[in-house]
């Protein structure tokens, strides 16, 4: 079992609940951070110290206050500790259910597990804690796990991202349209550019263009 944690969660209850279940482990060697500066600090400084952490369990979402921060998010914080200790074992733990935010943080971060915020939290977090403490298996949340096989037909793909960054630069629809005709790039057609973007819409939960370009700059993918 793990013998040292860093936890970084900015809300009390959530940081209370997890170190109650560590203690249910006997894990009492555990340091709390409410900023991901503070957290990422605390990792540096312990592998200086040479008494690295084993385990990091990092919430995904931060509220911004009156304090200036350089890692303003749990998934930047959790690949700059990647890189730092590439051996860490880490549990991401969130009420973020988008597949594909997911997924990248399983296949560009190497998580070890992710844990729904919810109403089974607990329960995963103690499952997760036993499997990835003794084997290299990962471990994800049910709900969360029957998310990503249900949308597995779906992928984000180069013409997505190309759509969505002209978006973002204040490109209309029509515009991109005729960019793709010049440059023999498909879809090229309204009807099949219009479902195209309702499929985007629908995979990333927006409400509308605008929410869809703020949701994928938010998560890093344009």
């Amino acid at each position: 079992m793990f013998k040292k944690v860093i936890i970084a969660e900015d809300f009390e209850e959530f940081n209370l609940a997890i170190k109650q279940t560590l203690n249910d482990f006997n894990i009492d060697n555990f340091q709390h951070a409410k900023y991901c500066d503070d957290a990422f600090l605390k990792v540096r400084k312990a592998i200086q110290d040479k008494e690295p952490y084993d385990l990091l369990i990092s919430d995904l979402s931060f509220k911004k206050d009156h304090r200036e921060v350089k890692i303003g998010s749990g998934d930047e914080l959790i690949q700059k500790v990647r890189e730092l200790q590439p051996d860490i074992k880490i549990i991401a733990y969130s009420i973020e259910d988008k597949s594909v935010r997911i997924k990248s943080l399983f296949e560009d971060s190497e998580i070890n597990a992710f844990v729904l915020k919810g109403r089974n939290s607990i329960d995963d977090l103690k499952k997760a804690l036993t499997l990835i403490s003794s084997s290299e298996q990962k471990f994800i949340s049910p709900e969360v796990a029957s998310a990503l096989q249900e949308k597995g037909n779906y992928e984000i793909d180069d013409v997505d991202i190309k759509i969505l960054k002209y978006l973002s630069d204040g490109t209309s629809q029509d515009e991109i349209i005729e960019i793709f005709k010049s440059n023999d790039i498909k879809p090229n057609s309204k009807s099949a550019m219009e479902k195209r973007l309702a499929k985007l819409k629908d995979f990333f939960k927006a409400n509308n263009t605008i929410h869809l370009v703020s949701i994928t700059k938010d998560m890093g993918i344009i």
